[in-house]
């Protein structure tokens, strides 16, 4: 990992922990000056993406790229989007979020279907380009180490592969990996496993599992490692820095 070779730090979760609070940014690594990155995207947004558009709202502009840096990881809607902000029409919401993908500060993966045009109607989900940048800009964020955490996930199956869904029927599963005309991994991102949340997390790998016919899947933790065998299932518990390292 790049932040571990800037850092001089070695693999462990205390070094993944200042990265999951950092982000990557080399500026802010050096001086951790949360001003950095709200400069940063401030610039982004008014001198590459209002410029470069010929956008005049700045102020709608700014409003939206917040509320999904805000929503990292939750699903969303052109429709609602429209709605919330009150925009003239749902293409302005389209547009602008393409100008935001375009940048790099975002990124959005849809829901699995092997309908395309189902792909394109179901809400899909945001991620953003550094955690650093989702808590330098958004109030509130700090606390939710697991939404922090599977944005690191997707930025790293976004290095690794081109096609990353999330999957949802009954269940949900954070992530199902598209490669080479199939789908070969079924992920589930959790900060912590415990009594309330680990059979909500074993069924939504099971149900993807199932779909697609794989042997394994996966479910990500801070520090936790397991294997957990259930109705001819099995699903490897794993702690994000050691995946990391793969």
């Amino acid at each position: 990992m790049e932040f571990l070779d800037y850092t001089l730090k070695i693999p462990g979760k205390e070094s993944f922990r200042d990265y999951m609070e950092t982000g990557g940014f080399p500026d802010y690594i050096e001086i951790e000056r949360i001003q950095i990155l709200q400069q940063l995207l401030n610039d982004i947004l008014s001198r590459d993406i209002a410029v470069r558009n010929n956008i005049r709202n700045i102020k709608q502009l700014n409003e939206l790229i917040i509320y999904l840096l805000s929503n990292t990881g939750k699903p969303f809607s052109l429709n609602g989007l429209q709605k919330t902000f009150q925009f003239g029409s749902v293409n302005t919401v389209k547009d602008f979020i393409s100008y935001f993908e375009d940048s790099y500060l975002i990124f959005t993966i849809p829901k699995f279907s092997y309908s395309l045009k189902k792909q394109s109607a179901n809400p899909k989900k945001i991620y953003a380009i550094d955690t650093g940048m989702i808590k330098a800009n958004t109030t509130g964020f700090s606390d939710d180490k697991g939404r922090l955490l599977e944005n690191i996930v997707f930025l790293e199956l976004r290095r690794k592969y081109n096609s990353i869904y999330y999957f949802k029927e009954k269940n949900e599963c954070d992530f199902v990996v598209y490669n080479k005309d199939k789908i070969v991994q079924a992920i589930q991102v959790c900060y912590e496993l415990n009594s309330g949340n680990l059979q909500r997390e074993i069924n939504g790998c099971k149900e993807a599992m199932q779909m697609f016919n794989l042997n394994e899947g996966l479910i990500i933790s801070f520090d936790q490692e397991d294997i957990i065998r259930e109705d001819n299932f099995t699903i490897k518990v794993e702690p994000i820095w050691k995946w990391l390292q793969q």
